[in-house]
């Protein structure tokens, strides 16, 4: 993000709650390394949360295609940046989207766009997940969808109970990743290996 763009991107109301804030913590926002900055975090937390300004629905749909294939479609290691609603502080990791197709499939650069949709928002790594396929399943009824996600909280690392080594899982198993052990198996199997 250039600090050189335009203020009208950045929201007046936001910049002065961030000057509020400096000032909240015993800092001056007219001192020379702070004069911008709330433009910097009022520019910053638009791009932050522009999931908001996102449909998941018109991502997905947009790139729908008929097919014949029932096998797994899996892709792994999408990076996942996010904030938690409680703090506003970032978390950060990794999730997995996978799906059974049932006559149709999504271009895979929709599965990643997906992720962004939900993680650029306050959030919480649970619900995100949730979003993540009940999306997923809605736009193109498969037989199943298979979403993990892990993640590094910044509100646990640095603040709180400070366990830096910390990290959480969360999953959503819809359809056969639900109902067929073996399908959800499988797809476990597929993500560890990235880590071999």
């Amino acid at each position: 993000m250039n600090d050189s763009d335009s203020q009208s991107e950045a929201s007046p109301e936001l910049m002065g709650h961030v000057e509020g804030i400096l000032r909240g913590v015993g800092e001056d926002p007219e001192r020379e390394g702070l004069v911008r900055t709330p433009l910097r975090v009022a520019k910053s937390m638009r791009f932050l949360t522009d999931g908001y300004r996102m449909d998941a629905s018109a991502v997905l749909h947009g790139a729908v295609f008929e097919s014949d294939t029932d096998e797994m479609v899996l892709v792994k290691d999408i990076e996942v940046y996010s904030l938690c609603e409680h703090h506003l502080l970032p978390f950060f990791g990794r999730a997995h989207v996978a799906y059974l197709p049932r006559g149709k499939i999504v271009g895979l650069s929709k599965l990643a766009r997906v992720v962004d949709v939900f993680s650029r928002r306050l959030q919480v790594q649970e619900r995100l997940t949730t979003q993540i396929a009940n999306s997923i399943q809605d736009a193109l009824n498969p037989l199943g969808v298979g979403v993990l996600v892990e993640a590094q909280h910044l509100c646990m690392m640095m603040r709180g109970v400070a366990k830096q080594n910390s990290s959480t899982v969360t999953s959503c198993m819809l359809g056969r990743f639900r109902s067929d052990m073996k399908t959800r198996n499988e797809f476990l199997e597929l993500v560890r290996l990235s880590r071999r």
